[in-house]
């Protein structure tokens, strides 16, 4: 399938893709520059979930002009990545907690339904 594209599409498509990747090199180095896992966790997912959402556009974009009709099945990525990563974040998040507080390191104390009760 060997179609031209309008230079309006090809840009926009590149700038994204260029974007994307940039998020994800910025989400790398958060990574590596953080010194704690509670600190690591925040970078990466917000650079990959911005990086989808970039290349999800782009896809749109790109497959719309080539199709000359909309195309909006490559929404749900991002939309799928949106639900299931904050879950999978706090669910991390829990266990790394967890384990913190099994190991006896000093960690804020857990919330009891009894202490949010009282107001304390």
């Amino acid at each position: 399938m060997n179609a031209e594209l309008s230079l309006w599409v090809e840009v926009p498509v590149a700038i994204l893709l260029v974007l994307s990747s940039l998020f994800a090199l910025i989400g790398a180095t958060g990574l590596l520059r953080m010194k704690d896992y509670f600190q690591r966790m925040h970078p990466p997912a917000l650079a990959s979930t911005l990086g989808a959402w970039s290349v999800a556009l782009a896809s749109i974009i790109y497959f719309s002009a080539l199709k000359s009709a909309p195309v909006l099945h490559a929404w749900l990525i991002p939309i799928l990545l949106a639900i299931t990563v904050p879950v999978t974040t706090l669910l991390l998040a829990r266990a790394a907690l967890f384990r913190k507080r099994m190991a006896g390191d000093d960690v804020p104390a857990e919330v009891s339904s009894r202490s949010m009760e009282s107001g304390n």
